[in-house]
């Protein structure tokens, strides 16, 4: 079971994103219900950690298994989704991943295991990041300069 719930008021989420940077550029995903892009990763679920969740969820979207080299933020965020327009209460926990194992920097886009909602992986320049429509808002600035230790960060995107 997902760790999230509705309520009238709106969506309470935990979930957990991969921060994966090659080469100066950062990979990112949109899909057929997101015109923006958004960071790898998912819905932690009931009894399940962060670090087994973030495994799992770039399992299922990239089929890879991953090395987790830090944790980078763990994020409380107030903010309406854009193509919903659902108010959302999320926690998110940042994980900076290493990909060096795979050939994922090969490919400038491609298409992720999930056919669900149509997934495309791109990789973004970083020097491009604030022209781009990429949510957290947050990642256009602090992606250039990774924390060592863990910080948190409270988030107000409305």
């Amino acid at each position: 079971m997902d760790l999230t719930f509705r309520t009238e008021e709106g969506v309470f989420n935990i979930r957990v994103a991969a921060v994966i940077v090659v080469n100066n550029k950062l990979l990112a995903l949109k899909n057929d219900l997101t015109p923006y892009y958004f960071l790898p990763g998912g819905r932690v679920k009931l009894d399940e950690s962060g670090e087994t969740a973030i495994k799992r969820e770039l399992k299922e979207e990239l089929g890879i298994d991953t090395k987790i080299i830090r944790p980078l933020w763990l994020v409380e965020s107030f903010f309406y989704e854009d193509s919903t327009k659902e108010k959302f209460h999320e926690l998110c926990l940042y994980f900076l991943i290493d990909v060096s194992n795979t050939d994922l920097q090969d490919k400038q886009k491609f298409l992720g295991l999930e056919t669900k909602h149509h997934e495309l992986f791109e990789w973004l320049d970083i020097s491009t990041l604030k022209d781009q429509y990429l949510y957290p808002l947050f990642i256009k600035e602090k992606i250039h300069n990774l924390p060592e230790h863990l910080e948190i960060l409270t988030e107000y995107e409305y």
